[in-house]
């Protein structure tokens, strides 16, 4: 690869927006690495490609993840640019949804997270640069009723990446905690096939991978550290933090308990 261009590692690349992403990557001649268990998934990413690898890893497990890492800066170089897309979404209401769905659904979310930042992060901020990427999620900010669990996971993400963030300013590592509503990827099917609340069939047509990312390059550039995508996530952000009860209030309406 040229010098000029990057190494890029994504977790869950072989679907939604993990996909969208190493395909923009990939097309701008950067060196892409996928992570997944998904094998099919990321051979769908690469297709027409000849610089995306992909590799079959478990996040859940720091060992696997670590030495996946390795392959990838011994075949490609450093890492320039983490995403860390990969997660899962099965909704429920709390007291009923099975227990091991909901571990797993943090150990996958948050966990995976922290394994990757583990794995990847101490070599970006000892070469004083790179991009660190985390979905979160407006559930990240705004709970709601059926979806505790997912909540929970993008509620640690969004405290996690903030607190990394604070920890290390001024290392030459840009950081962005992505927060968008709903978009148009495989993972909204989980949550349709689960317990998919009224509120979110109330917010409109899921928004566009594409859009996210757009969203992520102008944050990076400019400095900001939370990716609001929409104009309504912002809004959303700003009712939650000024009228938490309001918000509730609406979601026992529209939900009807």
């Amino acid at each position: 690869m040229a010098d000029s261009k990057r190494v890029v590692l994504i977790t869950g690349g072989g679907s939604g927006m993990g996909r969208e992403a190493a395909r923009r990557f990939a097309a701008a001649g950067d060196a892409v690495a996928l992570f997944d268990l998904n094998t099919q998934g990321m051979e769908e990413t690469a297709a027409g490609f000849d610089n995306v690898r992909s590799w079959q890893v478990d996040v859940t497990d720091f060992e696997a993840v670590c030495a996946a890492v390795a392959e990838v800066e011994t075949a490609f170089g450093p890492v320039d640019r983490l995403y860390n897309c990969a997660a899962i979404m099965p909704f429920g209401i709390l007291l009923e949804q099975d227990n091991a769905i909901i571990h797993k659904q943090m150990a996958i979310n948050y966990g995976g997270l922290v394994n990757i930042t583990q794995a990847v992060l101490p070599g970006m901020v000892a070469r004083g640069r790179g991009d660190f990427v985390s979905f979160a999620s407006m559930a990240g900010w705004i709970p709601m009723l059926k979806t505790g669990a997912y909540t929970a996971t993008k509620f640690a993400v969004r405290a996690f990446t903030e607190t990394l963030h604070h920890e290390n300013l001024n290392c030459g590592v840009r950081f962005a905690c992505v927060c968008p509503p709903a978009v148009a990827t495989p993972l909204l099917k989980q949550g349709k096939e689960s317990a998919w609340p009224k509120m979110l069939e109330n917010q409109g047509e899921p928004i566009a991978p594409a859009v996210v990312i757009d969203a992520i390059e102008d944050c990076l550039q400019r400095g900001k550290f939370f990716v609001y995508p929409t104009r309504d996530a912002k809004i959303g952000v700003l009712m939650r933090r000024l009228l938490p009860g309001l918000i509730w209030k609406q979601v026992h309406q529209v939900e009807g308990f």
